[in-house]
């Protein structure tokens, strides 16, 4: 082999071995579900109802006293996956006195999701959410109204208190929307989660 065929192919393996370091890099540094300090094996259901939790769509501000949910989590390929598989939702009301909530409803579920890192930040994103809101009354700007809420929201991870935070912030950092009427919406809620099948009370974090 000549010396220019010999720095080419020492070359070549040089850039194989440098990309190869980069996606082991990044694999070993994906956010997993851990409890207690230590990588879940199999899987898990954690369970949670939100500290608060609003959607505003353009001009009105929907709550709900009880927002409740259920999430299956796992690893895969050393990433925490998960699959929201329940979300109730009941008392709900409009921020307007013109205004009630007819119905209200998640749909399409389970919504999938994966963990993931921003700036060593960790974060969970769901994907393909979906709710429908039905407002009633007859003054109110969206009276006899289906509003349906569609796109992916990610939610920035506290490990100290077991809890994901969903804003406009939180949002913006992952590259997520949500939108209704054509437009983005507002989501902003704090739900904390708790094991329900075999890591009951062992604390729960991601890195």
């Amino acid at each position: 082999m000549n010396r220019k065929a010999t720095y080419a192919f020492g070359l070549a393996a040089l850039v194989a071995l440098l990309i190869g370091a980069a996606f082991a890099a990044t694999a070993d540094a994906s956010p997993a579900w851990k409890f207690e300090g230590k990588a879940l094996e199999g899987s898990e259901d954690v369970l949670g109802g939100a500290v608060e939790s609003a959607m505003t769509v353009p001009g009105l501000t929907t709550s709900c006293e009880n927002f409740l949910y259920e999430l299956s989590i796992s690893n895969k390929e050393g990433t925490g996956k998960g699959s929201l598989t329940e979300m109730p939702l009941y008392n709900c009301t409009a921020h307007s006195t013109a205004c009630s909530v007819g119905s209200i409803g998640a749909e399409g579920l389970p919504w999938s999701s994966h963990l993931t890192t921003v700036e060593t930040n960790p974060y969970v994103i769901f994907e393909g959410v979906k709710v429908s809101i039905y407002y009633e009354g007859e003054e109110c700007v969206l009276g006899e109204t289906l509003v349906t809420v569609k796109g992916s929201a990610g939610g920035q991870i506290n490990n100290s208190t077991e809890s994901a935070t969903f804003n406009t912030k939180t949002l913006e950092a992952t590259k997520t929307t949500l939108e209704a009427l054509g437009q983005k919406i507002e989501w902003n809620g704090v739900f904390p989660t708790e094991a329900f099948q075999w890591h009951r009370e062992q604390p729960l974090s991601v890195s």
